[in-house]
């Protein structure tokens, strides 16, 4: 008897086919996952339980999902775990070592070899390493810094190039509060080209715990900047690129100060307003080639310190200005003193009692300023030292005195150009004058005034600026005819400029100033037409007294020959009688 239990499946069956054997096959490619093949035992009835046939079937299993990233990481790092932590307690140890060798070092050698071997780290560890640092502290013991106050200045106008930054500090003080100082802050880095070496600045803040022993307070917060660079170009940095720094910041404070006008009171002192005249060089009404003059006179007399103590001369330079009034000589000296940023000293020679008190006021001046003495010609009366000596030398000695209080031409003179001169640098002396040969030549000769600038009538360049200043145009339809009016009559640039302010309406200003030229054309040919008349009855005049004259010398010759002829014949009829009688 044959029991069914005894006999496998007759079903055939179909082995599954393996990824080794068909890996094109769509289910394999759809289902990526390894498959296996197992052989499990049938289970045997109960019933039979004499029989020891198996039967065994086929199953389809899925491999387990490979690990993901996060589980191979945090099985790396298990992994890694013994020798990061084996690698700690070697650095640890060798640092505990180090500590104890440099204990025992400092214990047992001499404090000449312990010298020795820090020279010798320090030369090795300089030598294994390309950058070098330059620190710049806000402080030096209880004074500021110069250098500190220097490098900020020349940063802050480094900051537009290096705006990328992601922290920035501003600040502005109550004089100009729409002026905004732009700075680092602390922790942040920035980068500086100079003549192709890279230099990166850092600002680093420390805290200072103040001495409580010595009276100090608490911490206090310690500033300074620090430079790095390869240590190369150390030579470049210490003997160029500081030095162009301190000197970038010199003329960034010269450029941004406030100026000052100062004035003469009582007898010897100065007293300053604040200086807010807006003339410059660009709204001056002067023909270009003459401003350019000025202006590069000026360039180079503040650039030559050293061409002048080589010479032996005291550094300043005079200019003269003379013209008719409103021709813009105090705009002039307005526009000198903006461009070089030089305070001005209006010297009044009338407030001025004495020659000492001139000096004490000349001795007062700061470096980098101007003296002016506005129409020195009508101050007060500065004679010529040749008259000054004639009429000391009649005067008595009271009057000596007297005299000697008095400013003179001499005391000015001694410091223009005499000893005194050379009490102060960088100086620019300024006389004005409508009437030019009024002054006494000693003012005017080379070394005292060094340049004589004509401020003449308006020209055609002069009316082209001030239409732009005041109306902010480059043409017109009325420019011709201004023009020509302008090349035939005389007419200031302050006429000008007062008739272009009176309306703001550009056509209506234009054309009133077409009416004035037009006036002025007709008050001169009035004018030449009375002075052709006057000229005329002058030789009619002159005509009619020759005429008079000739005809009084004419009589007079007529008088004096009758008288002649009336003499010869009465020395003839004398002479005829005498004949008579004779012969008689």
């Amino acid at each position: 008897i044959i029991h069914t239990s005894s006999f496998q499946r007759k079903t055939p069956h179909t082995p599954l086919p393996s990824r080794s054997v068909n890996p094109t096959h769509p289910t394999l490619q759809s289902n990526p996952s390894p498959i296996k093949t197992t052989t499990h035992p049938t289970p045997r009835s109960p019933s039979h339980s004499t029989h020891h046939c198996s039967t065994s079937r086929t199953y389809r299993t899925r491999a387990p999902n490979p690990p993901t990233l996060t589980q191979q990481k945090s099985r790396a790092s298990r992994a890694m775990a013994p020798s990061y932590d084996k690698t700690i307690a070697t650095a640890a140890s060798l640092a505990a070592s180090l500590m104890l060798v440099r204990s025992l070092a400092s214990e047992l050698l001499p404090s000449e070899v312990r010298d020795a071997l820090s020279a010798a780290l320090n030369s090795l560890r300089s030598r294994m390493t390309w950058q070098h640092t330059i620190v710049i502290e806000e402080t030096e013991g209880w004074s500021g810094n110069r250098v500190y106050g220097a490098v900020k200045a020349y940063l802050a106008t480094r900051i537009n190039a290096n705006i990328d930054m992601q922290r920035l500090r501003v600040s502005s003080t109550e004089e100009d509060a729409k002026k905004m100082v732009v700075s680092m802050e602390a922790g942040e880095e920035m980068v500086d080209l100079y003549e192709g070496v890279e230099f990166r600045w850092f600002l680093v803040t420390r805290e200072v715990k103040g001495d409580l022993n010595n009276g100090g307070g608490g911490a206090r917060e310690i500033r300074s900047y620090e430079v790095r660079f390869h240590k190369r170009h150390k030579e470049k940095a210490l003997k160029e690129y500081l030095p162009f720094i301190v000197a970038t910041a010199k003329a960034i404070k010269d450029q941004e100060r406030s100026l000052s006008i100062y004035m003469n009171e009582y007898g010897d002192e100065w007293s300053p307003i604040d200086l807010q005249h807006p003339s410059t060089f660009d709204t001056l009404a002067m023909d270009q080639k003459q401003k350019q003059s000025i202006v590069d006179d000026l360039d180079r007399f503040i650039k030559r310190k050293d061409y002048y103590r080589r010479i032996g001369k005291a550094w300043k330079r005079g200019y003269l200005l003379y013209g008719p009034p409103g021709t813009g000589k105090s705009s002039l000296i307005a526009a000198i003193a903006n461009h070089l940023r030089f305070n001005i000293y209006d010297l009044e020679l009338t407030g001025v009692d004495s020659n000492s008190d001139l000096r004490r006021l000349l001795v007062g001046m700061t470096n980098r300023s101007i003296l002016v003495v506005e129409d020195i010609d009508c101050t007060i009366e500065l004679k010529q030292r040749e008259e000054d000596d004639k009429e000391h030398a009649k005067s008595n000695s009271t009057e000596k005195k007297k005299a000697e209080d008095k400013v003179t031409l001499s005391g000015l003179l001694n410091f223009v150009d005499g000893l005194w001169s050379t009490s102060g640098e960088e100086r620019i002396l300024i006389f004005t004058t409508n009437y030019k040969e009024r002054l006494d030549p000693a003012l005017l000769r080379p070394g005292r005034m060094d340049m004589h600038i004509h401020m003449g009538y308006c020209t055609t360049e002069a009316f082209r600026i001030l239409a732009n200043n005041y109306h902010s145009i480059d043409y017109h339809v009325t420019y011709p005819e201004i023009e020509a009016l302008i090349e035939e009559v005389t007419v200031t640039p302050a006429e000008v400029a007062e008739v272009l302010m009176r309306n703001d309406n550009t056509d209506v200003a234009l054309h009133d100033l077409v009416e004035l030229l037009k006036l002025k054309k007709k008050d001169a040919i009035e004018i030449e037409g009375k002075q052709a008349e006057e000229k005329k009855d002058a030789n009619e005049i002159k005509t009619q007294s020759m005429q008079v004259d000739e005809k009084k010398i004419v009589d007079e010759i007529k008088t004096e020959s009758v008288q002649v002829e009336k003499k010869d014949d009465k020395k003839v009829v004398v002479k005829n009688d005498f004949t008579e009688n004779g012969s008689g």
